[in-house]
């Protein structure tokens, strides 16, 4: 039989939590866990509790020598949000328990809506660096009717996002609305988190300062032109490497 995994979420009872919970996860290109992060460092913003799996392999992410909990929740104190920065990569095997634990926790705390902010490396041109929408028609009506958010065409959603839109499907349970942009790996891409933060704040009408991330995502820019740059060299420079193109677009290197 194949294993099973099992999931706990500790938030010490008389913590209150919001009606949205914004979820952000680790996942290739990081734009979402990027974006909530970002969210919790720049906002007064409340630690509630983490989860912690009982078989995955733990992380422990630490910054200036402190260790902190990979999956943690926190409310944003001036907004009516809860958010989810999940820094522990949950693989398709495990995205059932996960979320059968993680919607026993949203409909303990009575959340109405979950969002979740998803980067994925899908090919796409020039003119498709945007975010669009996978949403049920409940959020859909209230949240997207006025705003400029596409809706993505056609595909699936796998693993976690995939089971928490079945679960909405299937259930009487909270509305979800998926914002998805294409995302550039290894990352973080920090480009599609800025596009992921600005939908976020403007469906949900607050404002956060991105003057630092935007800065990191110049220097990132900076970098892979030029390791672009020293690739393309390296090919001129060796015959044999032979005739290589090198493109652009990063999301192919």
């Amino acid at each position: 039989m194949p294993a099973t995994h099992s999931f706990d979420i500790d938030t010490p009872a008389g913590t209150g939590t919001d009606t949205t919970l914004v979820v952000g996860q680790a996942h290739p290109g990081m734009a979402g866990v990027t974006a909530v992060d970002y969210l919790v460092r720049h906002l007064d913003a409340t630690q509630l509790g983490h989860l912690s799996p009982a078989e995955l392999p733990g992380i422990a992410p630490f910054e200036e020598g402190t260790p902190r909990h990979h999956s943690r929740f926190y409310t944003l104190d001036s907004t009516d949000l809860t958010v989810l920065v999940e820094e522990l990569f949950i693989p398709v095997t495990s995205a059932r328990p996960y979320t059968d634990a993680l919607i026993e926790w949203i409909d303990e705390q009575a959340i109405e809506e979950v969002v979740v902010l998803h980067g994925v490396p899908f090919p796409h041109g020039p003119d498709e660096h945007e975010v669009f929408h996978v949403s049920t028609p409940g959020f859909h009506e209230a949240r997207l009717v006025d705003v400029e958010i596409p809706p993505l065409k056609g595909g699936f959603l796998d693993g976690v996002v995939g089971e928490l839109v079945t679960h909405s499907l299937d259930e009487a349970g909270s509305e979800i609305g998926v914002f998805v942009t294409p995302t550039h790996p290894p990352g973080p891409d920090v480009d599609a988190a800025l596009k992921l933060l600005d939908a976020l704040t403007t469906v949900y009408g607050f404002e956060v300062d991105e003057t630092e991330l935007r800065e990191l995502g110049e220097q990132f820019e900076q970098y892979y032109e030029q390791l672009a740059n020293r690739m393309a060299s390296i090919a001129e420079e060796s015959d044999s490497l032979g005739s290589h193109d090198y493109p652009e677009d990063r999301m192919y290197m």
